[in-house]
This record gives structure tokens, sequence and C-alpha cells, in this order.
């Protein structure tokens, strides 16, 4: 009678290592004493599709002036360059609700390097509460970049809460991480295709 391979104890030792190697994240997780641990399953469930690689081919026609995709059920946003030796991922805060969301092709129409705020109407009426106008610095809601697209009121821009990253928790924008909106600011173009799915 012949050795199931699968029952051999190389197999067994790799099938038992790859288990291993596979909760190790989670194991290696630091939390502090006292403090309940999340169950890191759940996070890494719902992140996963958010940084899947995607192709271009599938959402534009051609990369003139470059692209940018943003997944709003991903809260992804991903760029091509226009030689296609540049492909950027970032993971990034959507808007709120469904009634919030725009969706369609727009393209990049200003690239502010030091963007100031005022809430729009709809946002001033929802939040009288709200100020007016905030200058630029550390307490724009737009952080430290931001480009204008070519619908009114609609902006890729950073965040200095950097909790809203990963999250529904804007009023229309698609928001990065500072330190991604300063790189895709600098490669991104006025002129730049933006699509919305």
């Amino acid at each position: 009678m012949s050795k199931s391979p699968f029952n051999s104890p190389s197999r067994r030792a790799f099938l038992a290592g790859s288990a291993a190697l596979l909760g190790a994240p989670a194991l290696a997780q630091n939390v502090p004493a006292g403090q309940a641990s999340r169950d890191p399953s759940q996070s890494v469930r719902r992140n996963i599709s958010s940084f899947r690689s995607l192709a271009w081919e599938p959402y534009f026609d051609n990369l003139r002036n470059g692209a940018i995709l943003v997944d709003i059920d991903s809260r992804a946003v991903h760029y091509w360059n226009e030689d296609q030796t540049i492909y950027k991922l970032y993971p990034s805060s959507v808007p709120l609700t469904e009634d919030l969301t725009r969706r369609g092709r727009t393209r990049v129409t200003l690239k502010d390097p030091n963007p100031d705020w005022r809430p729009t109407p709809s946002m001033k009426k929802r939040n009288p509460e709200w100020p007016d106008y905030i200058g630029p610095g550390p307490d724009n809601p737009l952080g430290t970049r931001s480009l204008h697209l070519s619908w009114t009121y609609y902006r890729i821009h950073g965040t200095h809460d950097t909790r809203k990253i990963g999250r529904k928790s804007s009023n229309g924008c698609i928001g990065l991480y500072n330190e991604h909106i300063e790189e895709l600011f600098e490669m991104a173009n006025v002129g730049t295709q933006v699509l919305l799915i």
C-alpha cells in the first residue's frame, strides 16, 4: 500500500507552517495590557479589495495626460502616468452617503498647492455652526494639497484627520493622507482624466 502524498511529513509541515505564517500578522500585533483586541479578520476582509492592483484598460481608452481611477466601494485611488512607468494605489476616504457621491468621468482642472476651504451652500445648510472660511494650515479640511475636478465643489485632497482614510467620511470629496496627495499632486496634471466608479 503506497502512502498518500497528502499524509507525508513534508506536506503536513508545509500546511502547518503556512497556517502559522498566515496567522502571524494577527499574532504580531501589540495590544496594550487591559485593552480589548479586535478581530483582525474583520479589518482584513474589509480592506482586502481596496489594495488590489488594477489594469487601466477596462476604465480608460488611453493614458494621455495620465489617469486617476477612484473606486468608491473599495475606497481606493489608482493612478497611472501617461507612459505607463508609474502606477500608484492609495487608500482614501469617500462620501458619507450615496446622495453625496458623484460617479462618472471628469478631469483635473486646477492644482492647488496651498488650499483654503469654504463650506458649500448645502454643507452650510446641514451644518450652520461650521465656519464660513478656514485658511491654509493644520485646521484646513483639505489638507496640504488639492486637485480640483471639473465638477463644482468636488476635489481630491489631503486631510490632517488621518482617521477619515478608509472610511465613508466626506461630504462628497475624495480624501487622501497628506503624504499621498502630495505625491499624486506632483504626478497629476491639469487635464489628467479622472473616473469615479
